[in-house]
C-alpha cells in the first residue's frame, strides 16, 4: 500500500461523498462523518428492536408524514452550515427554484420548509434528528406525532453512536484536544447550541445560493 493509499482515512461505504467540496472546506468531512455514524447507529438500532420484538418498521420511502407534522426538529449549526452548502451547490436546480419561493413565502401549515414535491431536497445532509426518527409497528395516522401517541414505537437511537457523532464535529467549535472533546461529551454542551429547524428565518440562505451562482 502507497503512503498516499495509507493516509486516507477509512471510511464507510454508505458515507456520501463531495471530493471537491471536501477539500474546499474542511468542516465538510467532519459532518458527512459524523452523519455516517449516525446512520449507522439507527441501522444496528433497526436491526435491533426487529429482532427482540418482531416490530415492522412502519417507515417507508415516499412517507413525509414526519415532515409534515413534526413541530420541533432540533438542528445544531454543523447541520445549518451544511444545508446552506447544499442547498448553494449542490442541490438540483429545479428543486432549488422551489426552495427559493417557499423561502420567500414560508409554508402556512406545520411542514418542513425543505419538504418540496413530498420529499426531503436536502436529504444527504438532512439533521441527525430526522435520520434517527425512526417509526415501528404502523405507519404515522394523519397528523400524527408517535412520539408522544405511541413513543413505545418510536425508535430510541444508540447512545454510543450519537456520542461518536457529535465527537466527530467537535472540531467545528473549536474543541479540538482530547481532554476537552472528552469532556464536551460527557457534558453535552454541544446539545446548548441547537435550534429548532422550524422557528429558524433562512432567508440568509438565498444569499448563500446568488454569492455561489455569481462566482
Amino acid at each position: 500500500m502507497n503512503k498516499s493509499t495509507a493516509d486516507k482515512p477509512s471510511r464507510p461505504p454508505w458515507r456520501c461523498r463531495y471530493p471537491e467540496s471536501e477539500l474546499r472546506l474542511p468542516w465538510l468531512s467532519m459532518l458527512l462523518d459524523a452523519y455516517a455514524i449516525i446512520d449507522k447507529g439507527i441501522a444496528h438500532a433497526i436491526e435491533k428492536e426487529i429482532k427482540k420484538h418482531k416490530s415492522p418498521l412502519a417507515c417507508k420511502n415516499n412517507c413525509d408524514s414526519c415532515c409534515r407534522t413534526h413541530t420541533d426538529i432540533p438542528v445544531y449549526p454543523h447541520e445549518m452550515t451544511g444545508i446552506y452548502w447544499f442547498a448553494a451547490e449542490e442541490m438540483d436546480h429545479n428543486v432549488r427554484t422551489l426552495l427559493r419561493q417557499r423561502i420567500l413565502t414560508p409554508p402556512t401549515d406545520a411542514s418542513c420548509l425543505f419538504l418540496i414535491n413530498a420529499s426531503c431536497s436536502i436529504h444527504p445532509v438532512r439533521p441527525a434528528a430526522c435520520r434517527q426518527f425512526n417509526v415501528f409497528n404502523r405507519p404515522c395516522a394523519e397528523g400524527e406525532d408517535p412520539f408522544f401517541t405511541r413513543r413505545k414505537d418510536v425508535l430510541t437511537p444508540i447512545p454510543q453512536y450519537t456520542d461518536k457523532a457529535f465527537y466527530a464535529v467537535l472540531p467545528f467549535y473549536g474543541i479540538t484536544t482530547e481532554p476537552e472533546k472528552l469532556n464536551a461529551i460527557k457534558s453535552k454542551i454541544i446539545h446548548t447550541q441547537a435550534k429548532n429547524l422550524k422557528s429558524l428565518k433562512w432567508f440568509n440562505m438565498l444569499k448563500a445560493m446568488d454569492n455561489f451562482d455569481n462566482r
